[in-house]
């Protein structure tokens, strides 16, 4: 399997990773901004203008655009991220054309029908009123805006409803003129693809694009922050901590990685064993690292009772300052298994290897090798480990969000102590 890569003059670029064998493939393209992009006044038109790409073009209505595609037995969609958003496609190797026609088609030519707007809104309204009835859902969004409050980072992809229900045709137009620039589109393809077609195809539809004008994308800056929303309904408390960690451009990306997983990455985790198995303070309990172009969040959730929030979060700091400290070798050597397995079982399909093409070259303008990924991990020191974990664990901003029945919930002033003190 080659990874191949092509650029246009007007800075439009092509990814291409043909897997021998495969009778399928996924294509999209992938923009190269989200809900980070948006100014204050903006927030939710990038998701918003997701759902519109789908409710018709100047060559197809929206039916014509799920039958174009369902009618060969292919599958079509598309997701707003905070710092991309996508539109992709998976049929099978005679039909990659016709998916590279309806993709393109829905990115360039939608007509934001003032009728479908309209439809539209109604439906991301129902989702964010379904996004608000999950606390799983809403205590995440709580938790990025305490880490970046008043920053288009800390706020929410689907957006408040007073911006939602205010979004009119000129502002889905305006955001496109300033976002969809090829200079900004990347266009990756994996599975039975040949690379000189696709570029033959890029060429011929996107090749006459003009340039986009500059964009300074806004620096993240952490914040130490919390929410409380004390909720007697719910059966549990619902507790998220994120602390500051690093983004993909960090040299200290993998070793936090590997950290994150040993602390509460599976079963066999500190977290896991500690907190649940041997406290039995919970059912669900995890710790992950997400990353984003200049930072990055280690975020620990569990769900518990009432009566036992406080012990939980207690004992969750008391693990994250010991495991910096004495992590040892077999935890770090069993993460980096999981991790390169979950890397390398997740690539098995083109949708997946579509997603990883189009997201490197969006980071590093090119994509390393597995190979390469493979040696990064593999590179790791246990002292670089520790060290990322003891940055993290005494020393990283921190932000909570507790959710539901939490009248005993210590504070984030009591947790950082704590920390300090463990």
């Amino acid at each position: 399997m080659t990874v191949e890569i092509g650029r246009l003059a007007n800075g439009f670029r092509v990814v291409t990773e043909n897997m021998p064998g495969l009778a399928s493939a996924s294509l999209g393209i992938w923009v190269m901004a989200g809900g980070r992009h948006e100014t204050k006044a903006q927030n939710g038109i990038a998701h918003f203008l997701e759902h519109m790409a789908f409710k018709g073009t100047e060559r197809r209505s929206s039916l014509e655009i799920a039958e174009a595609i369902e009618d060969v037995g292919g599958y079509i969609n598309a997701y707003t991220s905070r710092e991309v958003t996508a539109y992709y496609a998976r049929v099978l190797k005679q039909d990659v054309a016709l998916a590279f026609d309806v993709i393109s088609d829905i990115v360039l030519n939608p007509v934001f029908d003032l009728n479908e707007i309209e439809t539209e809104r109604g439906v991301i309204l129902q989702e964010i009123g379904q996004a608000l009835d999950t606390p799983d859902d809403v205590i995440f969004d709580w938790l990025q805006e305490e880490a970046f409050p008043n920053q288009p980072l800390g706020r929410t992809i689907l957006g408040p409803v007073e911006r939602v229900q205010g979004f009119q045709r000129a502002d889905l137009a305006g955001f496109v003129a300033q976002h969809y620039g090829p200079e900004r589109l990347i266009l990756s393809a994996a599975g039975a693809v040949d690379h000189d077609e696709i570029m033959r195809l890029a060429e011929t539809t996107f090749g006459g694009l003009t340039r986009g004008s500059e964009y300074a994308e806004p620096t993240a800056q952490w914040a130490s922050g919390e929410r409380h929303e004390i909720r007697p309904g719910l059966e549990q408390v619902h507790f998220a901590l994120g602390i500051e960690a690093p983004g993909y451009r960090d040299d200290a990306f993998y070793a936090a990685q590997l950290f994150s997983s040993a602390l509460g990455g599976g079963m066999s985790s500190r977290l896991f064993q500690e907190v649940r198995e041997k406290r039995g303070l919970c059912y669900s309990i995890y710790a992950q690292v997400g990353c984003y172009d200049d930072t990055g969040m280690m975020t620990i959730y569990a769900g518990t009772s009432s009566d036992d929030i406080a012990d939980l979060a207690g004992l969750t700091m008391q693990e994250l300052a010991r495991s910096a400290e004495d992590m040892n070798a077999r935890e770090m050597e069993r993460a980096r298994v999981q991790m390169k397995a979950g890397l390398l079982m997740g690539l098995e399909s083109p949708s997946a290897r579509a997603e990883r093409s189009a997201r490197l070259l969006g980071i590093w303008d090119r994509v390393p090798g597995l190979h390469e990924t493979v040696e990064k991990i593999d590179a790791v020191t246990l002292d670089e480990m520790r060290t990322v974990g003891r940055a993290m664990a005494q020393d990283g901003a921190m932000a909570m969000a507790v959710y539901g029945p939490a009248e005993k919930a210590l504070p984030l002033s009591d947790l950082s102590e704590r920390r300090k003190a463990a």
